[in-house]
């Protein structure tokens, strides 16, 4: 046997590529990894089946490419209650910016000027708090000013507008948390 191949010139460098690789997969996933579309039954498990799958927009970027000064900011963990989410705060801030929009004479999609306001095309309310949003029913996304003033929505949520209503709804199951109704009668 030819000795001089197994020296510790190149024993040590081989060695180290072993344990390198093998570190690396003890290491664990990030928290917002396993959030696609796979794994699904998992996370359900781990998050107590409340139907927080899917891609709730909160993942921070790849590790290590970050730019100066910027910073992950993760939605503080807030206990969410069905009908018990938005405050009178939440409702002024809500009720003003829409307030100005259907002054001005500018409906939201979805709304049909009528009778000096913006108003729902005749369909009667198909939701409810406590309920999943059924599938038929057709939601906007809420204006990033909207957003910015009622504050990011709890981790695994996100806020729609169903036509005069502004609903905070569970990501994955569409179940209605809390609801600001009735936008255009002010």
């Amino acid at each position: 046997m030819n000795l001089h191949l197994f020296s510790s010139k190149r024993l040590l460098p081989v060695v180290m590529m072993a344990v390198l690789a093998s570190s690396m997969a003890f290491a664990q996933k990030p928290e917002w990894a396993g959030q696609g579309k796979g794994g699904k039954h998992e996370q359900k498990a781990r998050d107590g089946d409340q139907g927080n799958s899917g891609d709730s927009g909160n993942r921070p970027g790849p590790v290590g490419k970050a730019s100066k000064g910027s910073q992950q900011v993760k939605p503080a963990q807030v206990d969410v209650k069905v009908g018990g989410y938005f405050g009178d705060q939440q409702r002024v801030v809500v009720r003003e910016y829409y307030g100005k929009q259907y002054s001005a004479g500018r409906c939201p999609p979805g709304l049909a000027k009528k009778n000096n306001g913006c108003m729902p095309p005749g369909q009667a309310k198909k939701w409810a708090i406590g309920q999943p949003l059924p599938r038929d029913v057709v939601f906007y996304p809420v204006p990033h000013a909207v957003v910015v003033q009622l504050g990011a929505p709890p981790s695994g949520h996100k806020y729609v507008r169903v036509a005069g209503d502004i609903l905070l709804i569970a990501i994955g199951s569409s179940m209605i948390v809390d609801a600001i109704q009735d936008l255009g009668r002010m």
